[in-house]
């Protein structure tokens, strides 16, 4: 009787088994972190990793934040051997960081090096939010303080990018001792007269943004980056209030007076270019000169 009245039995496409289904490359996709809209990576990177939709600045890895802002072939690495070992003999530390290595190809949550951005030379050490959420152990700590070492003694400007979640647990108070050292590194950089420019991105926390990354000449950030010390449910027990939506954003730091500017990803390396330039020593600038 059913099918006199409603005819013939509606037929229904079955979902097709996940053998049947064609296999999509890994890595040709991702998904904004914001909007959660999928797009080619191809067409992300086109976008320096700013999301096309929302304009959410994806995070990057340290190679393709130096490929973004670097003169074609001018990055030139320094200390990519420097490894860390278990000084604590922390349980399973050792297995965490081969885990790391192998997932993202560095060797610790920095690169470091010297790179011109139009023309104009600069050291430049970049954390990797990918080994171990960028956190800052001895290694970490050595290696930007070798750098502004570098930096004093062939006269140039320091960058640094910080991507960090802040002090990594499993070393300790050796950890914490590296606020103290790269900030004497950087002030023996800036009583040579030496520039220091600090970018904070997406995010940076704890022991790093209580350190060298507010330690800036000029403190700079990408957009809507997580900047802050402790977390947001903490200070709330603490103080016993209710933060406001935006708090600890680059957007509420700059608000506040705790960032000379946000620059957008594509205005980033023009931006410093002219500030590197502007700075060169006898500050005599490419303008000047012409």
């Amino acid at each position: 009787m059913f099918r006199d009245m409603f005819g013939k039995k509606k037929r229904y496409n079955s979902v097709p088994s996940k053998k049947s289904r064609k296999n999509v490359p890994e890595g040709l996709m991702q998904k904004c972190p914001s909007c959660k809209k999928i797009f080619y990576r191809k067409e992300l990177n086109r976008n320096l990793f700013v999301c096309p939709h929302c304009d959410y600045h994806v995070n990057l890895t340290a190679y393709e934040r130096i490929e973004q802002l670097s003169d074609a072939g001018s990055f030139e690495e320094w200390d990519e051997n420097l490894e860390t070992t278990n000084i604590l003999g922390f349980p399973e530390y050792e297995e965490k960081l081969e885990k790391d290595k192998d997932k993202t190809d560095l060797k610790e949550a920095i690169v470091t090096g010297k790179l011109t951005i139009g023309d104009a030379p600069a050291a430049v050490a970049v954390m990797d939010s990918r080994f171990r959420m960028g956190s800052m152990g001895a290694v970490v700590g050595e290696k930007i303080a070798r750098a502004v070492e570098r930096a004093r003694k062939e006269s140039l400007p320091f960058i640094i990018f910080t991507a960090s979640g802040g002090a990594r647990m499993q070393e300790g108070v050796v950890s914490l001792m590296q606020m103290g050292k790269t900030a004497i590194a950087l002030e023996r950089h800036s009583r040579a007269g030496l520039l220091f420019i600090s970018v904070m991105t997406h995010p940076t926390t704890g022991g790093v943004t209580a350190s060298f990354a507010s330690l800036g000449d000029y403190n700079f950030a990408e957009p809507r980056a997580l900047i802050g010390f402790a977390g947001r449910r903490i200070i709330e027990q603490t103080i016993r209030e209710k933060l406001p939506k935006d708090f600890q954003t680059s957007e509420f730091l700059l608000e506040h007076g705790q960032l000379d500017r946000i620059i957008h990803r594509h205005e980033l390396k023009s931006i410093l270019g002219n500030v590197l330039d502007m700075h060169r020593t006898g500050g005599e600038s490419n303008e000047t000169r012409a």
